[in-house]
């Protein structure tokens, strides 16, 4: 890009919103911000270590330094014509990038010009860390945000990196060749390409930075004291008896001179005293003393921390986090357990816990250093081994969403185990655990907090939303998370799922030696809507060779989907003596080498559990053969049951529907009913001020903005007094109904609000005196006349959108009973065909849309169209922050709506389509 000359500008406000922290491909973290006028001595040592080559590259001709015009022209802004940010790292710039709004002529311009010229500089040793990509996304956002649609940018043909990241963006693109230089244009709009382009970048480079966490070469403790006992002399301890790969180094700013060694590792005063480079730091210093040693570290050039401490408030856990990421670090905790992985190549326990634990392919993330700790022991006493463990504690920086994108991409990991105190991302946390499931590495999860009120746990900086946890739970389930209602059966299925293949079915062969015991089975699992077959008894003396002819017959039915052993001990043994013990335990090696062949013979698709009662060692026995083993039948089928339904999610997941097209839809008077709706209302800074400035539309608005969309609601008319229902009645034409919509009774018919069917003058004034006698003033009534429709299923159909969760439709049958249940089903945006289909059909009064007790099916075609049709409202005009539909009434031919209500409020930004960032809670 070739120098400009531009105009003076007032000064201009700066845009703080574009400050953000990014991860970069080789899993470091930059800082990115508007250039300042009081960056000048930045931007020149900045240039100074740019390369002659890379700056031809950029000015297209021989350029050692920048003149003082130079550096007032790159370091003034307008924030609006002209923008330029910078990557920095510990405060130092790293790369530029710079737009100047140009016209089609190429020459600075403003106002209307929606065209700008672009060009990037990144100093060589930076270069291959992907920060052109991920600032020309940011900039791109900035660009959009200022009126600016497109992009041009002059490239020399030589300049292939560049070429590349333009090319590689995604975007919709011209190219091409006049004098010497490469002409690109580029359309801003965020295509389907360049959200893929920006999350597949997004993914590899937050995996790396876990990844460089989980596999360092080399590991600093500081805070180790000079006698066993203390956090960080424990964790030295824990590193070497695990056989850490790398190099260990004890770190105590008091230690004394003559001092060499503190708990068999190297020790030293100060991190910047330990020689050659530090991957990751544990930190176990007080709180007070984390800014000083967070800094230290940077100035090192550690990669990543691990923060002990707790007790921290929530602008301390800001600034360390900033601390951090500013020197390109990423940080786990604070109040963090510590980290584990089992590769025999790493071999790292950095954490507080005992011994390194079995190597496994299941990966476990908790933010409860507690429950880290029960799930750790729980694991070890099934005979199940771990890939990667990290306790995040406070996850101020690193969270489940890192985690997810490492496990995606982890050959070591199978499945994924998750307690969740919070959820600071629903929306990219639903949409990584469901490309994880469908790679084939289910992820389980129990969120602790449920029934809090939303609130988060205390030391929790996360954003608050708004959606009941029978929603998340509703749209966990459709992302193909499993959700577990304990930390019992976190592990339980977690362990299935790691050691055995998807049922393809829901039918169970029950195979075991106690009739008593199988029979608990069998009740478990129609308890839990699985179809057991008919138990097969072994008897109380059945042999280990018994056992395995039965469940190599269970496997061969075509019928059976799974089987489940029942296991106690025999008949015959006694536990009086050391002879007998040694006979059961005989017993219990014979039984789990038995169920191993059988499965091994059988080599069919098909889960194999056990569940037994009083065999010790039969668990850890199989857990070496891959057959999980449960202490009760009913955790066994629980578990199970788990499975079986993430089974149906993959098996759907692949034809998830298509989102129906519309000819009749009018976005143009929707969008004029929410902008005159909207007028002079601020765009929100964050979800509270989106939850907060919601507006409520007029009833004619609001059916005029259904009514773009192909929605009609039944036409109503105020009956405040007799004359007027007369009036409103003739208008509308008899038959009428009569109903109040005062707040208490509204959609209450069971409380006398409502009158149906008033064929004449007559029984509509007899009904107007009628309501008024029996419930009070017709002023506090707001009584209202409609013409009647067809009678049918009366249904709700309501969406809401959570700047956090996203936009949901929510659906179920009108009345208190199933407000009552929480028989309400609830589905994310965008609504498929089959996404209607589904939503309708499950809430557990579905039946009476489809002819239950002889009655009348009514048209449930009619039913998803109305619910594609408001899905597509909601998916195109993300200023709608609520709308309520009731009662809907589904007759056998048609819907229809008689009551609607709309809010209305100025959107945040859409997550997902904006730049990828970290995080700042």
């Amino acid at each position: 890009m070739r120098p400009l000359t531009e105009p003076e500008s007032p000064a201009p406000s700066y845009p703080d919103h574009w400050e953000a922290d990014i991860v970069l491909r080789d899993g470091g973290t930059a800082r990115l911000r508007p250039i300042t006028a009081d960056d000048a001595d930045r931007l020149v040592s900045f240039f100074e270590r740019v390369s002659e080559e890379s700056k031809y590259y950029r000015f297209f001709a021989p350029y050692p330094r920048l003149s003082a015009r130079d550096v007032h022209r790159f370091t003034h802004h307008d924030f609006v014509d002209r923008v330029g940010l910078a990557a920095t790292v510990a405060g130092e710039f790293i790369a530029t990038v710079r737009y100047d709004r140009i016209d089609e002529r190429g020459r600075a311009a403003s106002g209307d010009a929606d065209r700008a010229e672009v060009a990037f500089l990144v100093e060589d040793a930076h270069q291959g860390r992907g920060l052109a990509s991920a600032m020309l996304e940011h900039i791109a956002a900035c660009a959009r945000e200022r009126g600016i649609r497109r992009f041009a940018a002059e490239v020399l043909p030589a300049n292939s990196k560049m070429i590349k990241v333009f090319t590689d963006a995604g975007y919709s693109q011209r190219r091409s060749f006049t004098d010497g230089s490469v002409h690109l244009t580029l359309d801003l709009e965020p295509t389907a390409a360049s959200l893929e382009v920006m999350q597949a970048r997004e993914q590899r480079a937050e995996a790396r930075s876990v990844g460089r966490l989980l596999a360092p070469g080399s590991v600093a403790v500081v805070g180790v004291g000079r006698r066993p006992g203390g956090a960080g002399r424990t964790v030295v301890e824990r590193l070497r008896a695990a056989g850490f790969t790398g190099t260990v180094h004890a770190v105590n700013n008091a230690l004394p001179e003559e001092t060499t060694e503190l708990g068999g590792a190297p020790a030293h005063r100060r991190i910047a005293d330990v020689p050659g480079p530090v991957d990751l730091a544990v930190l176990a210093v007080p709180a007070d003393q984390l800014p000083d040693v967070v800094a230290e570290c940077g100035e090192h050039g550690v990669r990543g921390l691990v923060v002990l401490a707790t007790e921290h408030s929530a602008q301390r856990q800001r600034y360390l986090v900033q601390l951090a990421r500013a020197h390109g670090m990423r940080l786990i905790g604070p109040g963090a357990f510590g980290i584990i992985n089992t590769d025999p190549a790493v071999r790292l326990n950095a954490s507080l816990g005992p011994y390194l634990p079995r190597r496994g392919s299941i990966g476990l993330f908790t933010q409860s250093a507690a429950i880290g700790i029960a799930v750790l022991e729980e694991l070890d006493q099934c005979g199940a081994g771990l890939s990667d463990f990290v306790s995040a504690g406070d996850r101020a920086d690193v969270s489940g969403n890192d985690l997810l994108q490492h496990w995606y991409e982890d050959e070591r990991t199978s499945v994924a185990l998750m307690y969740l105190e919070s959820l600071g991302n629903p929306r990219k946390f639903t949409r990584l655990a469901r490309r994880a499931a469908l790679a084939g590495r289910p992820v389980v999860v129990v969120r602790g907090g449920r029934h809090s009120g939303g609130a988060p746990p205390r030391g929790h900086t996360v954003p608050v939303g708004r959606t009941p946890h029978a929603t998340v739970s509703a749209l966990l389930r459709q992302a193909g998370v499993v959700e577990a209602d304990t930390v019992t059966d976190l592990v339980d299925t977690g362990l299935l799922l790691a050691r055995q293949p998807l049922p393809p079915g829901d039918r169970v062969a029950v195979v075991g030696n106690a009739e008593s015991l199988g029979l608990v089975a069998h009740d478990a699992c129609r308890a839990h809507h699985l179809q057991p077959l008919p138990s097969r008894g072994l008897g109380p003396a059945a042999r280990p060779e018994d056992f395995r002819a039965a469940v190599a017959e269970a496997l061969a039915d075509p019928g059976s989907d799974a089987v489940l052993v029942t296991a106690i001990p025999t008949v015959s043994e006694d536990t009086a003596t050391d002879a007998t013990r040694s006979g059961r335990a005989e017993h219990v090696a014979a039984l789990s080498e038995a169920l191993r062949a059988a499965v091994a013979d059988a080599a069919v698709g098909k889960p194999v559990l056990v569940a037994h009662l009083a065999l010790d060692g039969l668990a850890t026995e199989l857990a070496t053969h891959g057959i999980p083993a449960y202490p009760s039948a009913e955790r066994a089928v629980r578990a199970l049951a788990q499975a079986a339904r993430h089974a149906d999610w993959v098996r759907s997941a692949g034809d998830s529907g298509r989102v129906p097209e519309f000819d009749d839809l009018d976005a143009p008077v929707a969008t004029a009913v929410l902008n005159a709706a909207l007028v002079g209302r601020p765009a929100p800074s964050g979800p509270a001020d989106a939850a907060s400035g919601a507006v409520e539309l007029p009833a004619a608005d609001a059916q005029a903005l259904l009514g773009a969309y192909g929605i009609s609601v039944v036409p109503t008319l105020p009956a405040p007094d007799a004359e007027t229902a007369r009036t409103a009645a003739r208008r509308l034409g008899y038959p009428v109904a009569l109903k109040t919509t005062a707040p208490h009774l509204r959609h209450r018919p069971d409380l006398g609000g409502v009158r149906l069917g008033l064929a004449s003058e007559e029984e509509l004034l007899r009904a107007h005196a009628e309501l008024a006698e029996q419930l009070g003033d017709p002023a506090q009534l707001l009584p209202v006349v409609q013409p009647m429709t067809a009678r049918g299923v009366d249904t709700v159909v309501r969406a809401s959108t959570d700047p956090l969760t996203g936009a949901v439709l929510s659906f179920g049958l009108a009345g208190p009973a199933s407000e009552l249940l929480g028989d309400v089903a609830h589905r994310l945006l965008p609504v498929t065909d089959r996404g209607a289909r589904e939503l309708i059909r499950s809430i557990g009064a579905a039946p009476m849309l489809f002819g239950w007790r002889g009655a009348q099916p009514v048209d449930t075609d009619a039913l998803e169209e109305l619910l594609t049709r408001l899905g597509r409202l909601l998916d195109d005009h993300p200023q709608i922050a609520a709308v309520e539909l009731e009662p809907v009434v589904v007759a056998t031919h048609g819907v229809h709506v008689l009551g609607a209500a709309v809010r209305a409020a100025p959107p945040p930004p859409r997550s997902g389509y904006g730049p990828r960032r970290l995080p700042a809670y």
